[in-house]
């Protein structure tokens, strides 16, 4: 299934490359990237060089991570929360980073915080979520499920009236950017800006492979992991902690991508089964296989002009989740 997983990114990342409004030879893209990543061969011609390593290869691997990242947030909060259903955006971590990311990008709201970066915005805006949701989940020292989702819809609510405002107080030119963004996008990705959030991401799914004991047992209830040794809210505290920075990076990278985290777990675990240290890293490899794909898709269906991505994962994502509603309701497993 790794290799697997391994192989269908690598296809996608080629494809993406080398597709879209111009088409770029294979041969081309294997000798840009050997020239500036290995540092040898001959120079690639200047047009399609900069095509490949200036405009495709950034977005390529920003809808990589995000990918995964979502993917693996997913998996592990439907396994924390024990509801198929449930997918990052949950939290209201997203709710919260776009939140913030629109009072930057909205000058009619927010005028002295037009030199801080969308980014970082974001990523600030869902740890302030994460905070608050943490706040409102506590009940006598003890964080659980049903009250970590509780509290994510409550603070997700109110941060999306809080974002419906600042649009509405936005100028039109504003307008369009702002739900471009919210509805997801990697376009304008830079290879230097990506550094730090893949380096978090991969070490936020290094830390998760080593708690797969953990996560096992969590996903069978608090009192069987509780009768194996674990500390399930010390355990659950820090999951939320690393599905909100998993779920922050992706929306400072991408805006709001839906239904990747609801999605890609469940397909992976038809395949791997519901052990977490199989089911995670072939979640994250499937995930920024997919959202290569997907980003593929927004940008080359209708050349020149370019799709935000959760139209096209909401198209796939809305049937499986009604199909998925409809088997829970059923008795089916999940």
């Amino acid at each position: 299934m790794l290799t697997a997983g391994a192989l269908a990114l690598v296809a996608a990342c080629v494809l993406a490359i080398s597709s879209g409004s111009v088409t770029v030879p294979l041969g081309q893209v294997w000798t840009t990237l050997r020239y500036h990543v290995l540092g040898s061969g001959a120079a690639p011609n200047a047009l399609d060089g900069m095509i490949v390593w200036q405009l495709r290869v950034p977005r390529v691997l920003a809808a990589a991570v995000v990918g995964a990242s979502l993917a693996v947030a997913g998996a592990v909060l439907q396994g924390m929360v024990r509801n198929p259903l449930a997918d990052p955006f949950v939290l209201g971590v997203s709710s919260g980073a776009a939140l913030a990311a629109v009072a930057v990008m909205s000058s009619a709201s927010a005028l002295w915080l037009r030199n801080v970066g969308v980014p970082v915005a974001g990523f600030a805006g869902a740890m302030i979520a994460l905070v608050l949701v943490l706040l409102f989940a506590h009940q006598h020292g003890q964080f659980t499920g049903p009250r970590i989702v509780l509290a994510g819809v409550g603070v997700g609510q109110v941060a999306a009236a809080a974002t419906s405002l600042i649009q509405l107080r936005s100028e039109p030119a504003e307008i369009r950017g702002i739900l471009f963004w919210m509805m997801g996008s990697v376009a304008g990705a830079e290879l230097g800006a990506l550094a730090l959030p893949a380096a978090l991401a991969a070490g936020c799914l290094f830390w998760l492979m080593v708690q797969g004991r953990g996560l096992n047992a969590l996903s069978m209830g608090d009192d069987d992991a509780v009768a194996l040794g674990i500390d399930v809210n010390r355990l659950r505290v820090q999951l939320i902690v690393i599905v909100a920075v998993l779920t922050g990076l992706s929306v400072a990278i991408a805006g709001g991508v839906g239904f990747v985290g609801l999605m890609i777990p469940h397909v992976v675990r038809t395949v791997t089964g519901a052990d977490y240290r199989r089911l995670l890293p072939a979640a994250a490899l499937f995930g920024a296989a997919f959202l290569v794909l997907i980003d593929l898709a927004a940008r080359a269906i209708d050349v020149p002009n370019e799709y935000p991505l959760t139209i096209f994962t909401a198209a796939l994502g809305g049937p499986f989740f009604l199909w998925l509603l409809k088997r829970s309701r059923s008795g089916g497993a999940v």
